[in-house]
């Protein structure tokens, strides 16, 4: 297996692993939206990055309330999620020109939930040919920049 080393991690790892608190909602709470990687806040959700992204421009839509189902949370919050859901489409399809998109959710630690006891919903831009693929065979995961450049880039698109 090749090693790829990425320092900037072991804050979150050992943050992570010794907190019991949900890291989404400590982000949420902790009122530094540009350090915590927090684009937008909404009335009742939030757009923030992905930490550990699958692709350039991965964003999450996180619900302020803590729910680990989409079934508790009311309709106003539900269709938030979804209309931040196309604001984010739309910053990302302007901003990086992607061929399409994974959106979606997995719902518990089986279903491959990363933070399960959350909700939290992903928009992935994907390209044709892009190298997804070598997160599964070659166990390393390829991306062309750094979340700060990503973060700078897609800013100007909630600041209005």
């Amino acid at each position: 297996m090749d090693h790829i080393w990425s320092p900037w991690r072991y804050k979150y790892i050992t943050t992570v692993s010794s907190e019991p608190a949900c890291i989404l909602c400590k982000v949420f709470t902790e009122g530094v939206d540009e350090q915590n990687w927090i684009l937008h806040r909404g009335s009742l959700n939030f757009v923030i990055l992905n930490l550990f992204p699958y692709t350039s421009g991965h964003l999450m839509i996180v619900p302020y309330q803590h729910q680990a189902s989409l079934a508790p949370l009311d309709e106003p919050t539900t269709t938030e999620m979804i209309e931040l859901t196309k604001k984010v489409q739309r910053a990302l399809e302007n901003e990086y020109h992607p061929d399409g998109f994974n959106i979606g959710m997995n719902l518990g630690q089986s279903a491959g939930a990363g933070i399960s006891e959350h909700i939290h919903l992903h928009v992935v831009p994907r390209w044709t040919g892009d190298a997804n693929f070598v997160s599964v065979i070659g166990e390393t995961r390829v991306l062309p920049e750094e979340l700060r450049t990503t973060y700078e880039r897609l800013r100007k698109y909630f600041s209005q």
